[in-house]
């Protein structure tokens, strides 16, 4: 952790809300003119799309199971060696993952494909990770240890895998065969690697839907925002002013003495309300800090 090069990591995975986050996030720091380092972690996987391809069908013809919630998909080497030069410095390496044309084009790569790797701008005030590993702890590295604000967002187990059915059959051109057996591939590391994340993060955000998902292999229809309540549990972060939440946050209310419930399509603008005091007294602490 570090007050002179602050880092915050938003760890989650589809169907969560992470382009709401982002977004809450993004307005954070324009209002606070906070210079921001903003870091995806699809960048951190080891495999290109195509190398992933391959690798998955090598990994099954050994009866071994491959996916981008384990250690072996990624490079937590590098993730933890950029959060250690950033604390330490505001320095690091990165590079960008290419999802598709739009993104593709500037750099003339095919989609699928990574930037090759380049250092942080200079003289940015904060570190903005997003993505399945910004608190991963496993027996050869530890990305948590760096982090000053993580914050977990997830969605209820069966609203996740709707959301990645309907968007793998719709853009991916995936059967829901597919989809079923990479839910059922890539369980063992979601259950080793991602949910322990939610234990050792500041705050967590859970979207909960409020209709029927009880067999998400037959879904159609992803739930909304509207169609879904969102449970904020204060875990590090306890000494929250609950009264002034509840009057700023319509409909919201307490359902444990550090558990907040707002309405779904209120999550950006609770985020603001929460985060934004948390993100303004990191940067007067690093004001300070560099006195």
């Amino acid at each position: 952790m570090s007050v002179k090069h602050p880092i915050i990591a938003i760890t989650g995975s589809s169907g969560a809300g992470t382009t709401t986050v982002k977004k809450a996030f993004e307005d954070i720091f324009r209002r606070l003119n906070v210079s921001a380092a903003v870091v995806e972690g699809d960048s951190f996987h080891r495999y290109n799309r195509k190398e992933m391809k391959e690798a998955v069908v090598a990994y099954e013809n050994e009866g071994k199971d491959l996916s981008h919630f384990g250690p072996d998909a990624n490079l937590f080497d590098k993730l933890e060696d950029l959060f250690r030069q950033y604390s330490r410095s505001g320095t690091g390496m990165v590079r960008k993952y290419l999802h598709n044309e739009a993104e593709a084009i500037p750099y003339n790569q095919e989609p699928g494909t990574f930037t090759p790797w380049e250092p942080i701008p200079e003289n940015t005030d904060i570190l903005f990770y997003e993505g399945l590993h910004g608190g991963v702890v496993t027996d050869k590295s530890n990305v948590e240890q760096f982090v000053d604000l993580l914050i977990g967002v997830v969605p209820s187990v069966n609203l996740e895998w709707i959301q990645k059915i309907s968007r793998d059959v719709a853009e991916r051109g995936y059967s829901p065969e597919d989809v079923t057996h990479t839910i059922l591939r890539r369980m063992p590391d979601y259950v080793k690697y991602i949910v322990p994340q939610f234990t050792h993060s500041h705050i967590n955000f859970q979207r909960v839907p409020l209709v029927d998902t009880s067999n998400p292999f037959i879904a159609r229809d992803i739930p909304t925002a509207d169609e879904s309540l969102v449970v904020v549990r204060f875990n590090k972060y306890r000494d929250q002013d609950y009264t002034y939440l509840l009057s700023m946050i319509h409909d919201s209310f307490m359902s444990r003495p550090n558990t907040l419930v707002v309405p779904g399509g209120k999550m950006g603008f609770s985020m603001q309300i929460i985060f934004r005091p948390i993100v303004a007294a990191m940067m007067e602490k690093r004001r300070q800090a560099l006195i």
